[in-house]
């Protein structure tokens, strides 16, 4: 059998039931993925244990990982990043308020991405049960719409991490980071599975709408 043959073999077999049930597997998925990272702080690592440079016997405790609300460095308990909205933040340097713009953007995005997968579950299971092609079509654009904007909270907080890292570099030098690892860590890898499962929901719900639109049109050339 060719391999159009196998694609149109298993799209005959295809309903919008079982395709709208998958779409909602993997907007629960992302769903899940979104929260985890969201409330977990590995989001950004600095690991200096294979570094050159002596820093001593506490080299342990200049380690440090990261999230999009604290750090936590070392055995030391985790601090809060500045409040980008608190009145803390007017004391920030004029060079560093681009930060605290990204800071303001991505602890605006993600958490909204979050809720946004919620409505959007309703609406899949809305869509789901009414078979309407114009709901199916709205949950699935809905869909890809909030991975775009997930994407967005991810790209801005890459962009913050690296600024960030930057002026680090610019204030303690490079040989201080040399050998050190710096990089994004599990909780990023799960932001980004959120948005590829969320994208994948979106396109599925787009496909029940096909798949709704040829059963009818069957439905009515065989009456």
């Amino acid at each position: 059998m060719s391999s159009p043959d196998i694609v149109k073999a298993i799209w005959n077999k295809m309903t919008v039931g079982a395709v709208c049930l998958t779409a909602g597997f993997a907007g629960l998925l992302s769903f899940v993925f979104l929260a985890v990272a969201i409330g977990t702080d590995y989001w950004y690592i600095i690991d200096v244990s294979n570094s050159r440079y002596n820093y001593g016997e506490d080299w342990e405790d200049l380690n440090s990982h990261s999230g999009l609300w604290r750090i936590c460095e070392g055995k030391n308990a985790c601090i809060a990043l500045i409040d980008p909205f608190g009145e803390e933040s007017q004391d920030v340097p004029e060079s560093q308020r681009h930060l605290l713009f990204m800071q303001k953007v991505f602890v605006i995005l993600l958490p909204l991405s979050l809720v946004l997968l919620v409505l959007g579950g309703i609406c899949g299971l809305v869509s789901s049960l009414a078979n309407g092609l114009y709901m199916l079509l709205f949950t699935g654009s809905y869909f890809l719409v909030g991975g775009a904007l997930t994407l967005a909270g991810i790209s801005v907080y890459i962009a913050y991490s690296r600024a960030a890292f930057a002026i680090a570099m610019r204030l303690y030098g490079h040989k201080l980071f040399d050998n050190v690892y710096v990089g994004f860590s599990w909780s990023m890898g799960l932001a980004c599975l959120s948005c590829v499962s969320e994208v994948i929901a979106g396109a599925l719900f787009l496909l029940a709408a096909k798949l709704a639109v040829v059963q009818h049109l069957e439905q009515s050339a065989t009456m």
